[in-house]
């Protein structure tokens, strides 16, 4: 499925297969130019901020980055064409996924100077392991070709002038509608199993008897006195407890 097509917002952005003769029909000049500059800046302030992400000393900073990184992600999507994938990116991920990491941040009581005492200790590891992820990566890039038409397949319009979104859906509840009910199984399994293992019985807490609460009568913890006017009450005092016998 290509990413594009008939897009509802922005009309302006609606793009026809390029021909020979003419590549981009609809984005001739000044239009182009300022498409291109957009996803230029958005890009840089998105790796900008998933940078700062990893690097701030400090965890809230760091969450209001990955907010940032994911708006940013989203307008791309925007320009890409996928209004779907951008409007999931704002709903779920910042409005769910990174407050709820603002929120734990900031509700724990982290200390942070016992954190950083173990980062020398585990910074030859770390070295290596993204030592190894840059080599991954770069052999990615050194080995990426792109295909011939995959600059017509990206600007090519949905078929039967379908919007991104019902593509999507179409294709998710047709082709993958097992894929997508397994991956709904498996996020309820992994939350299944974070609930039992977070899960911790306190002996402290005081919990409700509902049987002994049953059980009691109104006489067993009710007495009713008549308090004379300026006398008060004089309550019996308890009767002591035995002691327990020393084995």
């Amino acid at each position: 499925m290509a990413i594009g097509g008939n897009l509802s917002w922005p009309n302006a952005w609606n793009w026809t297969r390029p021909t020979d003769e003419q590549p981009f029909p609809h984005s001739h000049g000044a239009r182009h130019m300022i498409i291109n500059l957009a996803f230029d800046v958005f890009a840089a302030i998105l790796l900008l901020s998933a940078g700062m992400v990893v690097s701030s000393r400090n965890p809230v900073h760091s969450v209001l980055f990955l907010i940032l990184a994911f708006i940013n992600a989203a307008i791309l999507f925007l320009i890409a064409g996928a209004e779907f994938l951008a409007m999931v990116l704002v709903i779920v991920y910042v409005g769910a996924v990174a407050v709820l990491f603002l929120f734990v941040v900031m509700m724990l009581d982290v200390d942070f100077a016992a954190l950083a005492e173990g980062v020398q200790r585990y910074a030859p590891i770390g070295a290596l392991v993204g030592l190894v992820l840059l080599i991954e990566l770069g052999m990615v890039a050194v080995g990426w070709t792109i295909a011939p038409g995959a600059a017509a397949a990206r600007l090519a319009p949905m078929a039967g002038g379908l919007t991104d979104t019902q593509a999507l859906g179409a294709l998710i509840y047709t082709r993958y509608l097992v894929l997508f009910q397994l991956s709904g199984v498996v996020l309820l399994v992994a939350m299944i199993g974070a609930i039992l293992l977070t899960h911790r019985e306190r002996k402290r807490a005081k919990t409700q008897n509902l049987d002994a609460q049953h059980r009691r009568m109104p006489a067993d913890t009710l007495r009713l006195v008549t308090a004379e006017l300026g006398q008060g009450v004089s309550l019996p005092s308890p009767a002591p407890t035995p002691a327990k016998e020393e084995v």
